[in-house]
């Protein structure tokens, strides 16, 4: 009996946390325009909605330039939060613990603070806050603290000695960084690199604050959509595009899972 609530306890959880992305993805097999069970009775099955996804050359500019703006801020945000937890970690152990704690501040603060304080900086330097590089500056401010969270730990399980010995054997600094540290820390990487791309693909706020006349992501898109023609279907195609979302975000943590995984029995056979 105990068994049997367990399990159901954990179906309920589930249902719970992903009935609201099957019923989109359903949805987006069915080209309605209103969203009722009834309809989907009449409605046949179809591609219709992923057809007009692609041949909305607005629409598909408005992903390019999300895109586009995710993989530049992911990268930058790699960079700077991967350089960042490297000095943190060798940093002394009291500067260590100081600037641990401030590169949690950003992840614990208001996302509406961080839009604001980006918006005024841009606004007091360049006269107007704006701009493509606004959008990726802004971004970055919220990327880069969870690329420091997940590269700090892998460091943390790493053996310090390694990179000593790497230099005690002739290796420059840089190449000891490169051949020892990186590749040790490379799954921490990634994972900071993907959480990136999703938190800047998710993000609204920063991006209303920042993004200049001609520029649009998916989330201020959506938002502007649906605030002009309400939640009834006026846009079915985008059920469509956030159904390819969702797949492709959960295929890329599938895979870096098993990657990781894989490497991890490979490490405790060896």
């Amino acid at each position: 009996m105990k068994k049997f609530l367990k399990v159901l306890y954990m179906v309920l959880i589930l249902l719970f946390m992903y009935a609201p992305i099957f019923t989109l993805v359903v949805y987006s097999f069915f080209d309605v325009n209103t969203v009722s069970f009834q309809d989907l009775l009449v409605t046949p099955f179809s591609l219709e909605l992923y057809k007009k996804l692609f041949t909305d050359s607005a629409l598909m500019k408005i992903v390019f330039d999300t895109l586009l703006l995710a993989l530049i801020v992911a990268v930058l945000s790699v960079i700077l939060g991967t350089t960042g937890a490297i000095g943190i970690f060798y940093s002394k152990k009291r500067a260590g613990k100081t600037l641990s704690a401030v590169s949690r501040i950003p992840v614990i603060n208001a996302e509406i603070v961080t839009a604001v304080s980006i918006a005024l900086l841009f606004t007091a330097i360049f006269t107007q806050s704006r701009s493509f590089f606004a959008m990726i500056i802004g971004h970055m401010v919220l990327t880069t603290p969870f690329v420091v969270l997940s590269v700090l730990p892998k460091l943390q399980q790493m053996d310090p000695n390694m990179y000593e010995a790497a230099l005690d054997l002739g290796a420059s600094p840089t190449r000891a960084l490169w051949t020892v540290v990186i590749p040790e820390i490379l799954p921490g990487i990634v994972s900071g690199f993907m959480l990136a791309i999703t938190l800047s693909l998710d993000d609204y706020i920063v991006s209303a604050y920042t993004q200049p006349a001609g520029i649009k992501t998916i989330s201020t898109y959506v938002y502007t959509a649906i605030s002009k023609s309400g939640t009834n279907s006026s846009l079915p195609a985008l059920r469509a595009l956030s159904a390819i979302i969702f797949v492709v975000i959960t295929a890329v943590v599938i895979i870096n899972n098993v990657v990781s995984n894989k490497k991890a029995k490979k490490e405790v056979k060896a």
